[in-house]
């Protein structure tokens, strides 16, 4: 009544109306900074002010520039102990205990002698009919196994190429039904390097006897045409197939005339009897450096160094072929092993004038990188044009896979993708002309009766 009286009826009420009205405003304000401070925890239940800091903090972040949120991890405080970069991974890298002292004066072996795997394998598969070696006509069961060291990649980068390279031979295992083992333990300390590969590979052929050809991959090597398969029936007959050339390893003994880096070896007696041969140059020091003198010596263009398991490989064929040479294939009409410094860059090409499903030349099945050790210290080749070209090696694999869901790279050098196929209302119409996406093997077979 006194303010009517004051400043009349109607400028009374004008400032009644602007007060309920500030009253409301303010009301809004406690909820919304209630809510933020629930939804976002702004100044986790401090003062106004730092509710004030952490809300403009929040909504700051949202807009500052990768770049800059790069340069403030680098420039973090080395002692942070939430800072991965400030991190010693040495400290982790803690082995256990000395490594069992081996007798040198004794002779090497991968393990006890087995002289009747065949029978022993045989009786296996008749008392296991749901585990069997084949798994449809002419398609034996096959495990890929590949691997990498127990410690992380010398170089920071080696480990994401290591990760695109389990990724592309999972694709392909997948869309072939082939099982995957991946290792990461080294069996066998006097066969590191190299040869860390024939105790690992010895030891799942006694433990699976359901499988009938173990395939050994590098895992610097990928999967470049993942419609190719393998054609079976051609090693009926073998037990071990190489990429290679016969005139190469027979005639001139070249180090060079197979290659070691992706292999399948037969679930057989002659195959353990095989790496009982293969092993002895092994054993790392003395007896390494000693055989790989002698291989220097008696093969075609050998650098010298110390033995490595491909050079031994292309010394027993030469020099006993008669004993092995009749269960193994060197195979040439298409590329289990392909040296990317002749494919890579012809990528291009093969897109514009083949199609996958070929394996060779044309369109390979695998892309192997030789020399360029992505995960050591130091390559044979300028690390740049190697990762580059394994980039490449990767999306041209991958944009196989990502066809079937109608996306592809943007180019084979971009992570970015991009949509090749407009997308149907009728999604089950949509052609599988590679037919990856539902191969023959995945269907199930169903009783006649």
């Amino acid at each position: 009544m006194l303010l009517e009286k004051c400043l009349g009826a109607q400028r009374s009420r004008r400032i009644q109306r602007a007060l309920r009205h500030s009253k409301v405003t303010i009301l809004c304000l406690v909820l919304t900074v209630v809510v933020l401070r629930g939804t976002i925890g702004a100044g986790k239940f401090g003062t106004p002010e730092q509710d004030f800091l952490e809300i403009r903090d929040h909504f700051y972040s949202r807009k500052r520039a990768e770049a800059h949120r790069v340069l403030e991890e680098v420039h973090a405080t080395p002692s942070d102990p939430n800072n991965y970069n400030a991190f010693d991974i040495k400290k982790l890298l803690v082995d256990e205990g000395e490594e069992e002292q081996v007798d040198p004066n004794k002779p090497y072996t991968l393990g006890p002698k087995i002289s009747n795997w065949d029978e022993l394998r045989s009786k296996w598969l008749r008392e296991n009919p749901n585990f069997p070696n084949f798994i449809g006509p002419g398609k034996p069961r096959v495990l890929l196994v590949t691997g990498s060291s127990p410690k992380p990649c010398e170089n920071p980068v080696g480990d994401h190429y290591l990760l695109k390279s389990i990724k592309n031979k999972i694709d392909y295992c997948r869309l072939h039904g082939i099982e995957v083992f991946y290792n990461m333990a080294l069996l066998d300390a006097e066969m590191a390097g190299f040869w860390a590969k024939l105790p690992l590979i010895r030891k799942l052929l006694l433990s699976h006897p359901e499988v009938e050809f173990l395939w050994w991959m590098d895992s610097d090597a990928m999967f470049t045409d993942m419609a190719f398969e393998l054609p079976w029936e051609r090693y009926k007959d073998s037990n071990f197939v190489m990429h290679g050339w016969n005139k190469t390893v027979y005639d001139e003994k070249s180090w060079i005339g197979l290659n070691t880096g992706s292999f399948l070896l037969r679930n057989t007696q002659w195959s353990l009897d095989m790496l009982d041969a293969w092993a002895p140059m092994g054993p790392k020091g003395k007896i390494r450096e000693e055989a790989g003198k002698v291989l220097t010596k008696e093969l075609k263009g050998r650098p010298v160094f110390e033995a490595d398991d491909q050079s031994a490989m292309v010394y027993i064929l030469a020099t006993q072929r008669q004993k092995w040479g009749d269960k193994v294939y060197l195979e040439s009409g298409y590329y289990l092993h392909g040296y990317w410094g002749i494919l890579v860059d012809r990528y291009e090409e093969m897109i514009e004038n083949y199609r996958p499903g070929l394996g060779d030349h044309r369109w390979p099945l695998v892309t192997h990188f030789v020399g360029c050790k992505p995960c050591g210290k130091l390559a044979d080749y300028p690390v740049e044009r190697c990762l580059k070209q394994m980039d490449r090696a990767f999306n041209f694999g991958d944009n196989q896979i990502l066809q079937i869901y109608g996306f592809a790279h943007r180019s084979l050098g971009s992570r970015r993708v991009k949509r090749v196929r407009n997308q149907k209302n009728i999604p089950l119409e949509v052609k599988d002309e590679l037919g990856l996406l539902h191969p023959a093997f995945k269907a199930a077979k169903v009783s006649s009766s």
